[in-house]
């Protein structure tokens, strides 16, 4: 009686394989959709006020900053969709050999490292721009562009939301790419 119940429980490796392929695509669909919103909304966030009679303005392009956040996302949305295409092709056969989860895993952790980066430097001047430095002269902006600082807000929080996406991602495939054998 228990092995019935044991048959009827067990779940086939093919079965638990595409399962296993079709959150990997999902994952990495999700990464490129959050990245590529995140490089509509920075490339499209700019304001201009008046002040005192002076027309002052603010764009992502006048910080080298958000440029490089942007094309950091850029980069990271193609490569995602590159990625998912790629990862349809060699996980197709069922015995698939573990170097492709590391190869895959090399990929993650590069695009893992440059939205980090990307993330980590909007995040230093987004802050500079909402609270200011008081140390430096540097005035706080976002309470004259709050428009700007907001969209510039959704940007950074949608390129986190995929840095922990490809983080997730470079621990699986990680994870599966232990199985190789060295020898």
């Amino acid at each position: 009686m228990a092995s019935k119940e044991t048959a009827l429980t067990e779940i086939p490796p093919i079965v638990k394989h595409a399962h296993a392929v079709e959150a990997h695509i999902w994952v990495r669909f999700l990464a490129a959709v959050s990245t590529l919103a995140a490089s509509c909304i920075i490339l499209t966030a700019k304001q201009s006020i008046n002040l005192f009679g002076v027309a002052f303005y603010a764009k992502y392009s006048y910080s080298s900053v958000f440029k490089f956040f942007a094309i950091a996302n850029l980069i990271a949305c193609g490569s995602s969709v590159v990625s998912m295409f790629i990862a349809l092709i060699p996980w197709r056969k069922v015995p698939h050999p573990p170097t492709n989860y590391f190869y895959m895993f090399l990929h993650d952790l590069v695009v893992m490292a440059l939205l980090m980066g990307g993330c980590a430097a909007a995040t230093a001047i987004g802050y500079v721009g909402r609270y200011g430095n008081s140390h430096t002269g540097w005035m706080p902006i976002c309470d004259h562009f709050a428009k700007f600082c907001s969209r510039v807000t959704i940007s950074v929080t949608l390129s986190y939301l995929s840095f922990f996406l490809y983080l997730a991602l470079s621990i699986v495939s990680a994870n599966k790419s232990r199985q190789i054998i060295v020898e």
